[in-house]
């Protein structure tokens, strides 16, 4: 049952309910199987003996109301709740409330607006709503006071040598430590920041020989003789008070800035916070805030919010977790079962920046674990005195940026402070807080070269989970070092310089896994999941017996930074496919459970659709247009053609229409030069031709390509021509996204179609209605690459792969009468150009039932029962292409053993 047909048939309902039988069409209204719904109408599913309510085990509880007030009707039936309803339902025919007692979440609604609440109760058709963290607003505050710190000590001191930002970040490092300290029971409380305020100078002038003074003091420990001596400083004595951290963080004599008074005064601002409720996190946040863009760029960091990491580790290992949990509830031994397998559980994430998902992973362990704890103390009637049994050595991460990994071995250990803190709240007890001891297996290097079975050893028996947010960074903007590595990592694949630099990851962490039971989920460009790359890298995932288990397709995703840095992502779980229990799509908040998930990620079975020379299906070959090479030389615009046709008339036969993508949906005019071998003595008579033909001569020859400088000997002819005298079919190579439909058009024998169109030459005009039908434009969306939000389609990924069956005359014609009616509606338009036509928000409305016509006789072609929805649509074709693809290896089966028995 899809979203759609779900809002039809409650928009259907509310117009021919009656009371008696409304829930049972509610829940049919869900695609609730009938049989069921018949025998809970019967009276044999239903545990209320009650005349009118219905009590359906872990589904329902529904009572219709009318002499009691509804709020309190429904609180009433919540608290006496026996047999896991997951939805209470009450109404009185004019409002209708309900409570979903997993999420809790509420409904209060009138009666006739139920159509408009559809979600609220999608679970019973097997999509479940996604409930994520809301982002801690003390975070993105004190993200913004540390950027804007940065900027106050960058006017102090304006260096830009990498030194000194590189000690600068570390300083930075160190403030925060102290802020942390102060409010979190590790310093007194407000010791660092009134200590500041009391002992230095407000210009700021003796605040950095103050600071080091202190950093020395928190370097020492109170029994070393260095403490003895900074006492004999009476300038340092009043610094005696603070405690020995150690750890590291303080032992590298850094230098520290300069400041003023409104750079003094920031760290005081900074200090008042109450840091005890920001969240490590949003220290990647604070490095992002010092790192240059350059080189922000080029380590490809995205330094990402609670929700957006909840929503990796989530499906990843943390719901699996929490089930464990709540089937364990009342049981010890479950219980403890349940705790040795968190404390057992190894965390990998090797692009870990400044660890932002170690950190929440951590802690979201040890919230789980205290809930265990306070169950285990409740069934036992006793109280534990166990710690926690989650140690940092188990979360494990690779950076190639040394301060960012500095960062996040700090994150983690306040990470740890933080939660015992939490701890200690709960069972009054923890572990002591100093001195700083070295924690996590954070190693510093390139996630692409270093061994990661080395710094994340796997033992038998190991639950390992590899997740993060590795670099992205498309095959064009990789620099000579990344695509080393990428030769490095794909030395056996062919094509790899395709893949984008994520695909790294993507590829080592399915090897590491290939012996061993484990899973991995990264955020990724959406491109490693369309176009071409699907065909490159996702057969070798396959091949070792992996499946995507979870994902979430295309998604904006955002960070706490002070200038958020939103991008257009995925996120891709994989595990062994012989231990996933089961698969799901994330989509607009709600989850889908599926039979499989396609590298596409779309329902589906697992395939890859790799690039053809030919078309699969019986339609005409579709080639790139003629390509010129000629650095504009053999262009012209609409000007120069007519002033040369003006000034030498003979010309005219060498000009002809020139059309691109842009050109054919902007209704731009352009003009090439089309001069044949046998002709080309006549053109060079003609002195700007002939200029133009040696630019171009010129330019070809300067070219780093053999081939290009060997087609200067045909200067006066395009490098690449595929034009045919014949009337043509143009398929922009680029359109936008927006547009349900690629505007697309019939053009003649004498226009030369651009490198930026896909041309069929000669053809029928059905083929028209089927390139731009819908069911072409989804297969289009899933198998082209794209540029930022444009498709880029490919004849050989997108036309030759694309599944359609053979079809009759009848049908031939049919389709050709919806491809008039189409270019009929264009032409009540013919003042528009075809961007403006095709804009989704401003389609002609004619055109669009033109086009939705088309559709139907299109979609008639495969079946004659109506798709339902887009994701039908797609199931149906890949599963047509699948079919197809072992048709024509069957066939070449055959002939193979044809050709062997004529030998």
């Amino acid at each position: 049952m899809n979203i759609a047909q779900i809002e039809e048939n409650l928009q259907n309902l509310i117009l021919n309910y009656t009371q008696e039988t409304f829930i049972y069409e509610l829940l049919l209204a869900y695609g609730l199987p009938k049989a069921s719904i018949t025998r809970l109408q019967k009276g044999n599913l239903n545990l209320s003996k009650v005349e009118g309510e219905i009590s359906w085990k872990k589904k329902l509880f529904f009572k219709p109301v009318f002499n009691q007030d509804l709020h309190l009707a429904i609180s009433e039936i919540k608290n006496t709740l026996k047999q896991d309803q997951r939805f209470v339902i009450v109404t009185d025919y004019k409002t209708l409330l309900a409570i979903d007692t997993k999420t809790g979440d509420s409904l209060d609604i009138d009666f006739t607006a139920l159509p408009k609440h559809f979600d609220f109760f999608l679970p019973w058709a097997g999509m479940e709503k996604a409930q994520h963290q809301n982002e801690n607003p003390a975070d993105v505050k004190a993200a913004e006071k540390m950027a804007r710190l940065f900027d106050e000590i960058k006017k102090d001191n304006p260096n830009n040598s990498p030194e000194f930002i590189h000690g600068l970040n570390v300083f930075l490092s160190r403030l925060l430590f102290c802020f942390f300290a102060e409010d979190t029971g590790i310093f007194e409380l407000g010791q660092f920041t009134n200590a500041l305020a009391s002992h230095t100078q407000t210009d700021g002038s003796d605040l950095t020989d103050y600071l080091d003074k202190l950093f020395a003091v928190l370097n020492t420990p109170r029994s070393n003789d260095a403490r003895d001596a900074l006492q004999c400083d009476t300038k340092a004595q009043y610094l005696q008070n603070f405690p020995y951290v150690n750890g590291g963080l303080f032992r590298e004599q850094q230098p520290t800035p300069l400041f003023t008074r409104r750079s003094r005064q920031a760290i005081i601002d900074a200090g008042q916070m109450d840091w005890a409720a920001i969240n490590p996190d949003i220290f990647g946040s604070m490095f992002q805030a010092v790192i240059s863009v350059d080189q922000r760029g080029s380590l490809g960091q995205h330094y990402t919010s609670v929700p957006n990491i909840m929503k990796v580790i989530e499906p990843l290992f943390l719901n699996d977790l929490y089930a464990e949990f709540e089937n364990a509830k009342g049981n010890k031994n479950k219980l403890e079962a349940a705790l040795k397998r968190i404390w057992n559980i190894k965390l990998f994430d090797p692009a870990c920046g400044s660890g932002n998902f170690l950190i929440i992973a951590y802690k979201e362990l040890r919230k789980l674990e205290m809930g265990i704890f306070k169950e285990i103390d409740t069934a036992n009637k006793t109280y534990s005195t166990q710690y926690s049994g989650i140690s940092l050595n188990h979360f494990y991460g690779i950076e190639i940026d040394d301060f960012a990994h500095e960062i996040a071995i700090l994150s983690l250990w306040l990470a740890e402070h933080q939660m015992n803190q939490e701890f200690f709240k709960a069972f009054g007890r923890t572990k002591p807080a100093l001195p700083l001891e070295q924690t996590g297996s954070i190693v510093h290097g390139n996630a692409t070269r270093v061994d990661w079975d080395i710094v994340c050893p796997k033992n038998e028996g190991d639950e390992i989970y590899i997740m993060g947010n590795p670099p992205f960074l498309g095959s064009k903007n990789q620099n000579e070092q990344q695509k080393e590595d990428m030769k490095f990592v794909f030395s056996t694949f062919e094509n790899y310089a395709k893949l984008d630099y994520i695909a790294c990851w993507f590829k080592i962490a399915s090897d590491y896994f290939s012996d061993i039971n484990g899973s991995f989920a990264f955020v990724s460009t959406n491109s490693i999941c369309q176009g071409e790359q699907v065909s490159i890298i996702w057969p070798f995932i396959l091949n070792n017996k992996q499946e995507i288990n979870f994902a979430y397709p295309s998604f904006n995703w955002t960070n706490n930074a002070k200038d958020k840095a939103g991008v257009t992502c995925v996120i891709v779980g994989v595990a062994l496919s012989n231990l996933i229990k089961e698969r799901k799509l994330f989509n607009n908040n709600n989850i889908l459970s599926v039979k499989s998930i396609s590298p596409y990620l779309v329902a589906g079975n697992p395939l890859c659709v790799f690039p053809r020379t030919k078309p699969i299906s019986k339609i005409p070959l579709m080639v790139r247009g003629s390509q010129p090479t000629d650095n504009g030389n053999l262009l012209l615009s609409e000007e120069e053609k007519n002033n040369l046709i003006i000034e030498y008339p003979d010309s005219k036969q060498f000009i002809k229409e020139y059309m691109g993508a842009d050109d054919f949906i902007n209704d731009k005019k352009r003009w090439c030069l089309w001069i044949s071998d046998d002709l080309k003595e006549v053109a060079e008579k003609i002195l700007p031709i002939k200029e133009r033909i040696e630019k171009c001569k010129i330019f070809r020859l300067d070219s780093k390509k053999q081939a290009t400088r060997k087609k200067s000997e045909t200067s006066h002819k395009f490098d690449e021509n595929k034009h045919q005298d014949s009337p043509s079919i143009i398929f922009p190579v680029i359109s936008s996204s927006r547009r349900k439909y690629v505007p697309i058009g019939f053009l003649d024998s004498n226009t030369i179609i651009s490198n930026k169109g896909q041309v069929v030459y000669d053809s029928q005009p059905f083929i028209f209605g089927i390139l731009t039908s819908i069911m072409h434009m989804l297969w289009l969306s899933i198998t082209s690459s794209r540029m930022r939000n444009d498709y880029q389609y490919s004849n050989t990924l997108s036309y030759n792969t694309f599944p359609f069956p053979p079809i009759t005359e009848s049908q031939k014609e049919e389709l050709t009468q919806c491809v008039f009616r189409i270019l009929e509606e264009r032409e009540n338009h013919s003042e528009k150009t075809l961007a403006q036509m095709y804009d989704p928000d401003k389609m002609p409305e004619g055109l669009r039932q033109a086009h939705r016509l088309n559709d139907l006789a299109v979609e008639r072609c495969y079946r004659s029962k109506p798709f339902e929805s887009d994701e039908e649509r797609l199931e149906y074709l890949f599963k047509l292409y699948e079919k197809m693809i072992a048709e024509e290896k069957d066939t070449l089966s055959v002939k193979v053993k044809k050709a062997k028995k004529q030998k």
